[in-house]
């Protein structure tokens, strides 16, 4: 088989793979939306307020949290893996040392595992502090006004910016930041997604608003998240987001008052 033959059938089995860790992921969030809807589950993870969690809960709430990540976050990180494996393969070709593209990948989903965590942990604050309606439900319409108006404003600050430039420009933030061997892959993957962590940890943490498990909401901010990186007006639409952000949080402090 020719080097071109190889090369390509690298690059399918890598977008297969890609295609299949994010239909499973949504298949999942999907199954669970479903299940939420249903009057089975209206004891269990819809449970009110000031019910305590168990060790069990806390470990389903990551897991769920880790794999919509996963739904979200895979469509627009698969430009910047599919430039890697390009690389990968050149290197390759030259005799030169190279790592396996998943190892880039699964440096990346390390961070939004990490985020997971993090966003799990403040799940948990809000339900047993009384702020959520349900464990997978939301704030109230005041605490979500603000966080609305706090994510419109991220969207026009210098960090954003920085990171989302990074974002858009996989193949220079790979040339800058190469690194060798199996370590250095996951390095980068993980270099890359702190990146993308900074540009798009306050629009998840508007699920918090918009109710955690709200599959349209999931899809509206997964779409979001993609044209920001990849559309040549990205940059625009991230500060377009941002206005309707403000406003929308400020007519509901309004309606509230």
């Amino acid at each position: 088989m020719s080097v071109t033959a190889v090369g390509k059938r690298d690059r399918i089995l890598v977008a297969c793979s890609i295609i299949v860790l994010a239909g499973i992921s949504w298949a999942y969030i999907v199954h669970l939306g479903l299940r939420m809807s249903s009057t089975s589950m209206g004891g269990a993870m819809a449970r009110p307020m000031m019910m305590k969690w168990s060790v069990t809960d806390f470990i389903y709430m990551f897991v769920m949290w880790a794999v919509m990540m996963f739904a979200m976050m895979l469509p627009s990180v698969t430009p910047a893996v599919m430039i890697y494996e390009r690389v990968r393969a050149r290197r390759e070709a030259t005799g030169r040392a190279f790592a396996p593209t998943l190892c880039f990948l699964a440096g990346y989903l390390l961070v939004w595992i990490g985020f997971s965590l993090a966003a799990t942990i403040l799940n948990w604050w809000l339900h047993t502090g009384e702020a959520l309606t349900s464990m997978m439900g939301k704030v109230a319409p005041a605490f979500g006004g603000m966080l609305l108006i706090i994510a419109g404003a991220f969207q026009w600050t210098p960090l954003k910016d920085a990171c989302l430039e990074h974002c858009r420009s996989p193949l220079g933030f790979l040339t800058a930041h190469w690194r060798e061997h199996t370590s250095g892959a996951v390095m980068m993957g993980m270099h890359h997604g702190i990146y993308c962590l900074g540009c798009c940890w306050m629009l998840m943490v508007l699920l918090f608003a918009l109710g955690i498990m709200n599959l349209p909401w999931v899809a509206v901010l997964t779409l979001v998240v993609l044209a920001e990186k990849t559309l040549p007006f990205g940059r625009q639409l991230s500060r377009t987001l941002g206005v309707v952000l403000i406003g929308w949080g400020s007519w509901l402090l309004a309606a509230g008052a």
